[in-house]
């Protein structure tokens, strides 16, 4: 499969995408955990269905020492017993805010007043950010059709 935009050839998406990256930086370098970020950049993926960024986050996780089995249930979290209660608010959060046309109400007070049990103000900031940068990512990727699968850890960083 061939993606329809190769966005390193455009000079439009290199002059934007430079400042977009170095938002993706700085969420990198935030407070919020990386092994949070990395299972919220996978289930926003899962939802939208992005098999570029399903292909990155999974390797990216894998090689900071994420386990198999939490790498494969985090489709099923609510099921699983692999998770904290912080990542699980941390989830709970990214699944409503990455499906906002789905509730009038977008992510609900108990689900905010969840996150806000385990993550410092900083650290919210960082996860709403992060649930934007990657619903964004995602889309930047379905539309142009970007394929996965030849990702290596630490290609983009």
């Amino acid at each position: 499969m061939d993606a329809r935009l190769d966005y390193f050839a455009s000079p439009t998406a290199g002059k934007a995408l430079k400042y977009f990256m170095s938002a993706g930086k700085a969420l990198k370098e935030s407070p919020l955990p990386a092994v949070t970020q990395e299972l919220v950049a996978l289930r926003v993926s899962q939802i939208n269905g992005c098999a570029a960024c399903l292909d990155m986050h999974t390797k990216e996780a894998a090689a900071a020492g994420e386990s198999q089995v939490r790498l494969g249930l985090v489709a099923a979290w609510r099921e699983a017993t692999v998770f904290t209660e912080a990542e699980r608010a941390a989830l709970e959060l990214a699944e409503q805010g990455t499906r906002v046309a789905d509730a009038a109400d977008g992510v609900s007070d108990e689900v905010w007043a969840r996150a806000a049990q385990h993550y410092d103000e900083e650290q919210l900031t960082a996860l709403v950010i992060l649930v934007s940068f990657m619903n964004t990512v995602n889309r930047l990727n379905i539309i142009t059709r970007q394929p996965a699968g030849e990702y290596k850890a630490g290609q983009f960083h």
